[in-house]
């Protein structure tokens, strides 16, 4: 692309710190997505709920993507003293605030890509939990 002009997105002041960067490298893992339209489409969820509902993904993994949604404020955790120990997983509002953009990326893909790839998981996603 010789001669032509390209600008690169970085905010005010040039820090370096581009906010696009940091959602594709906060959201472009394999799981984090998935795990919060799961919460979308079913709201409260315990562990084993989730693992089944997105199958193939293993429970460190799932424990390792949990966490760190929690730790960005997208997920929360309750814990109930009972024995044996139950823990639910929902969205805090923050997360619920992601899912439209969420929903807005599947519906471009469905319209977009070749096949039905994805769309019984983007049928779950945009469903809308209020139906």
């Amino acid at each position: 692309m010789e001669g032509e002009n390209f600008r690169f997105f970085l905010p005010p002041g040039g820090s370096g710190i581009c906010p696009v960067r940091n959602v594709l490298d906060r959201f472009g893992d394999k799981w984090s997505l998935l795990v919060l339209s799961t919460l979308y489409a079913n709201g409260r969820l315990r562990f084993s709920a989730i693992h089944r509902t997105i199958g193939d993904i293993s429970h460190r993994m799932l424990s390792v993507t949990l966490r760190s949604l929690e730790t960005d404020g997208l997920v929360s955790r309750e814990v109930f003293s009972e024995v044996p120990p139950r823990v639910e997983y929902c969205l805090t509002p923050k997360g619920e605030s992601l899912m439209p953009h969420v929903n807005g990326l599947v519906g471009w893909a469905l319209e977009n890509m070749p096949g039905d790839c994805g769309a019984v998981i983007a049928s779950g996603i945009i469903k809308q939990r209020d139906e």
